[in-house]
């Protein structure tokens, strides 16, 4: 029987051992380039290790292999997920090849990793619909020109069942359980598929495959990013160091970014939207959006903290983060126009962008309209807000519940940051 190969069809070489491995030189730009890996990490696994890979790229000019992996789950990217996209960027600038991986085949095993249900398998359509926008999208924060863009159907396919029996014989079941997730719905007798263990071993070759340096992941990812460690080794190949970055809670500051729990800010969101949202987050959170998100160095932020923290107002740096990611995603002018419109808005005036449509139907219900409007979810949640003054018409606060609002074009508003502009026929 023949042994699994990689994609590159090498046969697997005997492993190195630690002794024969050669010690590089730790200069002080290696240990400049290991402070900017540590930037805001969770873990940095095992940190010596990648000292010496730091070490060895300098010494020999040969750059490393830096992977990130992401399932195309859904089309579109929150800034959530460019915290590792930001790191991914600071390893770019450092010199080293990073390599934006698109789970193509892992997607069509679904990802369990901090669920206690299987995530849905997605379809061949579905995968190839949002694969197209991730690898764009995240052009904002990469530099296109020095990331390398592969798909694990690559090396996934070919293997086959043969190939697929013999990378499941490299893991016993009882590591696999070790998995939180896992050991979490055995106990409470909620049903694992066996597929689900395939998903692990699945990530974990794409690390083989690819000669991974290091791999970079969410903390829920931890589990996965260590699989791939483990079977590099069984493959002769020095194993990756695997740094994990924290979850960025999203605009309530209490739960982690998230579409489902619509608080998070899109990378395509306009950039009035993006601006006003980044301001509206709390001071503390903001600190920790500062390390994660910006781009400036730890030593501007330390004396951008220091000032606030002697009297200067947190808004004036809260307003230079939310200018910094708007810019990134959009553009400076685009920036300097969504402050304007912020502080238009914060004097009680009307944003000179804003949706518009003509719907029938008048005499309105104020409740129904704002649903139609698209500013609230509900009839009911549109009258809520009616109830709490959160609902202008032209500029006046409409407190009038049983209100009908005849035909014409109105400006419609809910809270601070919601406007359309509507002709109600």
């Amino acid at each position: 029987m023949s042994e699994l190969r990689t994609p590159e069809n090498d046969a697997p070489k005997p492993s190195v051992t630690a002794s024969a491995k050669p010690s590089y030189p730790v200069t002080e730009s290696v240990q400049q380039a290991l402070t900017i890996s540590l930037r805001g990490v969770d873990e940095l696994l095992p940190q010596a290790d990648w000292l010496q890979k730091l070490a060895r790229s300098e010494a020999t000019g040969v750059p490393l292999r830096i992977k990130l992996g992401l399932d195309p789950t859904a089309p579109d990217i929150h800034i959530g997920h460019t915290v590792v996209l930001n790191k991914m960027r600071q390893l770019q600038d450092l010199g080293h090849q990073v390599i934006f991986l698109i789970g193509d085949f892992t997607s069509m095993i679904g990802d369990p990793s901090g669920r206690n249900a299987t995530r849905p398998p997605l379809t061949p359509e579905q995968i190839k619909h949002n694969a197209e926008t991730y690898y764009a999208q995240a052009s904002l924060v990469l530099d296109p020109a020095r990331t390398e863009i592969r798909y694990n159907s690559e090396w996934s396919d070919p293997l086959g069942a043969r190939g697929m029996i013999q990378l499941a014989a490299k893991y016993t079941v009882a590591r696999m359980m070790e998995r939180d997730d896992f050991t979490k719905r055995f106990a409470a007798q909620t049903p694992i598929s066996v597929h689900e263990f395939l998903y692990p071993l699945m990530q974990g070759y794409d690390s083989v495959a690819l000669k991974s340096d290091l791999e970079l992941g969410g903390t829920d990812q931890k589990f996965n990013l260590l699989m791939g460690r483990h079977l590099q080794q069984e493959y002769g190949q020095e194993p990756q160091c695997i740094l994990t970055m924290p979850l960025l809670e999203g605009l309530d500051g209490v739960e982690k970014m998230s579409k489902s729990k619509n608080n998070y800010i899109a990378i395509t969101e306009p950039p009035n939207s993006m601006f006003a949202k980044v301001l509206s987050i709390s001071d503390i959170l903001m600190w920790k959006w500062f390390t994660l998100l910006s781009f400036k160095s730890l030593d501007e932020i330390a004396a951008l903290k220091r000032e606030v923290e002697a009297g200067r107002n947190p808004k004036d740096a809260k307003v230079m983060l939310a200018k910094e990611i708007t810019t990134r995603f959009h553009s400076a002018a685009a920036a300097e126009a969504a402050e304007a419109d912020f502080n238009n808005r914060a004097r009680g005036g009307i944003p000179d962008e804003m949706p518009e449509l003509s719907v029938g139907g008048a005499p309105m219900g104020i409740g129904g309209l704002l649903k139609v409007a698209g500013l609230v979810a509900s009839n009911g949640e549109g009258l809520r807000m009616v109830e709490q003054g959160g609902v202008r018409i032209d500029g006046v606060a409409i407190s009038d519940k049983g209100l009908k609002v005849e035909a014409g074009t109105y400006v419609l508003q809910v809270g601070k940051r919601k406007f359309a502009r509507v002709t109600l026929s």
